[in-house]
């Protein structure tokens, strides 16, 4: 049974995990590049979930931040996400997740709290996403940049090891089957979906699991 607790045996296990992980990158090609932060806080601090239910209440337990972006956004208005965006003009994806931690969530953080990345995820609405896990720790505060973010909230991980997870879903435009992770009453579809299932699955568990097989819901391709 893995101790969820946001300390240092969590921190290396993730660690290791990660270390010994081949992680697989792709060419950009005619992608928008992005990063995105899978960044690891303790619920403490946490606010009651507005739509799901509240199982992030076990004090000292560790979670993943995840948003719901603004409704005023171009690209994916009103949908959960991981904070990040895209990568500068000499950026490398650390220092973006980095940056969009701090601008997004009010989040800053040393680059000694990068622990490693997962593979590269393209996707339909035309960006090649590099997943950055970050160590952010116990006692941290939040504040949502309300131009970019509508909601925090702070995943437990037991969340992500549900038994219900993940949940798979065809579609009548693709082979392929769309991702979606339970959270609370709510689901999270693929991408942002299948990237915290690879976390899941590589970083918390220890598995070779790769996830750019899986499809994305119609909503996502635009």
């Amino acid at each position: 049974m893995i101790d969820l607790t946001c300390n240092k045996s969590l921190l290396n296990r993730i660690r290791a995990n990660l270390d010994r992980f081949t992680k697989r990158t792709k060419a950009i090609g005619g992608l928008k590049e992005a990063a995105v932060a899978i960044a690891i806080v303790d619920t403490r601090k946490a606010p009651h979930l507005n739509d799901t239910d509240s199982r992030e209440s076990g004090k000292g337990q560790a979670a993943i931040i995840l948003t719901r972006r603004a409704t005023n956004l171009r690209n994916h208005a009103g949908q959960w996400a991981l904070p990040g965006g895209h990568v500068e003009a000499g950026e490398h994806p650390e220092e973006t997740v980095l940056r969009e931690l701090e601008e997004e969530v009010g989040l800053r953080l040393d680059a000694d709290r990068i622990i490693g990345r997962l593979d590269d995820y393209g996707t339909r609405s035309g960006f090649l996403i590099t997943p950055v896990v970050v160590w952010a720790g116990a006692d941290v505060s939040l504040t949502a940049n309300t131009d970019e973010v509508a909601a925090i909230h702070r995943i437990p991980l037991t969340e992500l090891l549900r038994d219900d997870a993940p949940m798979l879903e065809k579609i009548p435009e693709s082979e392929k089957p769309v991702l979606f992770m339970p959270i609370g009453k709510d689901v999270v579809a693929a991408p942002t979906a299948a990237m915290i299932y690879q976390f899941r699955e590589v970083a918390l568990c220890g598995n070779d699991t790769r996830v750019d097989h899986y499809e994305q819901p119609r909503f996502a391709w635009k």
